[in-house]
């Protein structure tokens, strides 16, 4: 089971990367929505809800149980980024500068981690390596909807 959880953890080894591994995992979000987007539009937020769920519950119980051998919030988990990512691109258009400006004001708001997201990383149980991605995704989602009303 602990095998199932690193692969899954790793983004199927996008985290292995050895230069910014969360970025890779926040890229594997995108090429994995990409393709449920353009063939599923009806189901996209349908889809990446189901993702999204079931991305953080996964990711919080295999961080909690890989934590022992791999640290608290390692680098090499990344599906946390790519559960934020999905959540940055809920209800936003279908349209590559719409998901590219998704990829990188996620990417900014999980590197810096502004407005409480720092602080969720300390809640325990595996919790605090997904729950600071959740919402540098709806801190995204919400500037970025705030753009499209604007338009």
């Amino acid at each position: 089971m602990k095998k199932f959880y690193k692969v899954l953890l790793t983004g199927f080894g996008a985290g292995w990367m050895p230069v910014a591994p969360g970025t890779w995992g926040a890229g594997l979000a995108l090429v994995l929505a990409w393709p449920i987007a353009y063939w599923f539009p009806q189901n996209l937020v349908v889809m990446l809800v189901v993702l999204i769920l079931a991305g953080t519950w996964l990711g919080a119980q295999g961080s909690a149980i890989v934590a022992d051998e791999w640290g608290k919030d390692p680098s090499q988990t990344v599906l946390d980024e790519m559960v934020g990512m999905w959540i940055s691109l809920l209800v936003i258009p279908f349209a590559w500068p719409w998901w590219l400006a998704a990829f990188l004001l996620f990417r900014l708001f999980d590197i810096f981690k502004p407005l409480g997201i720092r602080q969720l990383e300390s809640v325990g149980k595996g919790w605090g390596v997904m729950l600071d991605d959740v919402l540098a995704g709806i801190y995204t989602n919400l500037a970025l909807q705030a753009v499209w009303m604007l338009l």
